[in-house]
Order: C-alpha cells, then structure tokens, then sequence
C-alpha cells in the first residue's frame, strides 16, 4: 500500500512540476505584441468568470499575491494617482493577481474601504499571466505559479510598452509614479 501512495505521490508531483514548466514556457509579451484576451479571469464573482475587453488606453499592473507587502505597498499608488493616470489619457487601471476572487476582493476593500475605480482582477489559476509569458515559479514562496511585477501599457488589444521588475519582491520600474512619468 505505502508503495502505491509513494507512486501516485511522484506522478502528482511529476505532473504538477510539468504544469508549471509549460507556463513558465511561454514568450514574455513584448511592445507591439496583441494581448492573448481569450483567458477568462474574474473579478467580482466566482461563477462569473469573464475576458478583459479593453479600450482605448489602459495600465496593468500584474503582483505576485495580494495581502504580500510588496503588492500591498505597490497597489496604493495606482489607487491615489487613478486621476492623473485618467488625465493621461488612460482609461483603466488593472490591478492583476493569482489569487481567487474572494481574496483579490478582501484586498481591494483593505486597500479602497471607500472603493475605487480601479478594477482589481483574480486570475485564479495564472492562465492570464501565463499566456503574457510573465509567470514565475512562487512555489517556495507563495505555494504555486504566480505573477511576475509588471505593468504593460496597451492601447486597446496593442502592447506600447512592458516594464518587468527583475525581481519580484522589490519595486522599482512598475511603480505608479515611474509609470505615469513613462507616459
């Protein structure tokens, strides 16, 4: 019996590490590039699940995890500069992370007791980053596939321009501020 457990234990694990191999596979979007729009994410209900439509000029802002002190210091920014970003010209912020709905919305109510019109969106099983190619393996960390810190800056379906953090625990390029400076 133990000798059946340790078997199906190695294949779950072999299978799992595969999965996650073939998300990280994926090329890194690049300015130009179309965003891959047919991955469904959510953001308000759990059986509700949607694709993004976009219009016109919007931010995303990808973090690894809600409730991390990084995303949780990084997200406030897109919240208070949401007026300058629209005086910009953007449309909307989104605010992406792996996580499941209910926790993406217990960390926007943490983050906007009084709401915001910033659109934060659970991309529950990675597919959306994934298919950005901007996944990375949080596995030690965060228990799974999570978003890599990014922002991508798109005009309706078109990639302008990609910033990726070197490391997604620090905070740098994808900064609200860096960001509106950028356009």
């Amino acid at each position: 019996m133990s000798s059946l457990i340790s078997r199906l234990a190695t294949n779950v694990a072999q299978t799992a590490h595969a999965h996650v191999s073939a998300l990280l596979a994926s090329r890194q979007v690049q300015a130009g590039d179309k965003l891959p729009l047919s991955e469904a994410v959510k953001e308000t209900d759990a059986g509700k699940p949607f694709t993004l439509a976009p219009t016109g000029r919007n931010i995303f802002v990808g973090v690894p995890g809600a409730f991390t002190p990084v995303c949780s210091s990084q997200a406030p920014g897109y919240i208070e500069k949401y007026d300058e970003f629209r005086a910009k010209g953007v449309n909307e912020i989104h605010i992406i992370t792996v996580n499941d709905v209910y926790v993406t919305k217990a960390w926007k109510k943490n983050l906007a007791p009084n709401d915001t019109p910033v659109r934060f969106i659970a991309d529950d099983r990675a597919l959306f980053v994934s298919s950005l190619g901007l996944v990375v393996d949080a596995t030690a960390g965060l228990g799974g596939p999570r978003a890599k810190r990014f922002v991508i800056v798109a005009n309706g379906d078109t990639v302008e321009s990609v910033f990726v953090e070197e490391n997604t625990g620090e905070l740098s390029i994808t900064e609200a501020s860096q960001v509106l400076a950028h356009l």
